[in-house]
């Protein structure tokens, strides 16, 4: 009779411990459920910075549950809504590294090239027209290689014509940060650094209206270094396409 009741016992204790495991991934599930609804709807009516919290929550108390990979895209979209480029970029490298293989990478280099775009803005120059080419190219070059790579890497991708487009504009962007130094090294007497600076944007920026400017000081540098067939070959170029 001892040896039966045991076994009963050991039986309720068993089952009574498996029902409790399962009560709590329920529980579980349903709180990560109500997470991820909540995030969705602070995305879907812009409160990006609330979105951004709540999916940094999930990623942190779940970081393998169901929604792993979509929270991890949307942290990064969240972010950069944001405008927290850090907290963005950190986000994309971790999906790049858990998932180098996964569907979206498009997305993800499309993002990244976004968010350096992003940092490359400034206020000022936006919102009061002030130039500053002869600032730091650095962002705007990131997210020139960014673009660059999604298109040669994915022709076909959704982004590809949008990613396209904006490395015409970061290529003029460059452009002019290049002739900015060509300029200063113009001024210097520094011809050679001025007519390797000014060939570097008629040869790495095709189509650009800084090519002209560029092409003039090709043409200045080179002939008070004494080149004058070079002077001659930058000018011909000059009168072909811009006089």
């Amino acid at each position: 009779m001892r040896v039966v009741i045991t076994t009963v016992l050991l039986s309720v204790f068993l089952v009574s411990g498996c029902s409790s495991r399962s009560n709590e991934e329920v529980v579980e599930r349903s709180g990560i459920d109500v997470m991820y609804e909540t995030a969705q709807t602070y995305l879907d009516v812009g409160r990006f910075a609330d979105a951004a919290q709540t999916l940094q929550a999930i990623n942190t108390r779940f970081p393998f549950g169901p929604y792993s990979t979509q929270v991890q895209l949307d942290l990064i979209y969240a972010n950069y809504k944001v405008g927290d480029q850090d907290r963005a970029l950190a986000a994309i490298d971790r999906f790049l590294q858990l998932n180098p293989n996964h569907a979206d990478l498009d997305y993800v280099r499309f993002m990244r090239g976004l968010v350096y775009q992003q940092a490359e803005s400034s206020f000022l120059q936006d919102s009061f027209g002030i130039d500053r080419s002869d600032r730091s190219n650095y962002y705007a070059k990131r997210a020139f290689e960014e673009f660059r790579e999604l298109v040669r890497l994915f022709p076909e991708s959704q982004y590809a014509a949008d990613a396209h487009e904006r490395m015409v504009g970061l290529s003029s962007r460059l452009a002019k940060h290049e002739l900015a130094v060509a300029e200063y090294y113009l001024r210097r007497e520094a011809y050679l650094a001025a007519a390797n600076r000014a060939k570097g944007v008629v040869e790495s920026h095709p189509g650009v209206p800084e090519q002209e400017r560029a092409l003039e000081i090709m043409v200045e540098s080179y002939r008070s270094l004494g080149l004058e067939q070079q002077a001659s070959d930058a000018r011909t170029v000059l009168r072909s396409n811009f006089r």
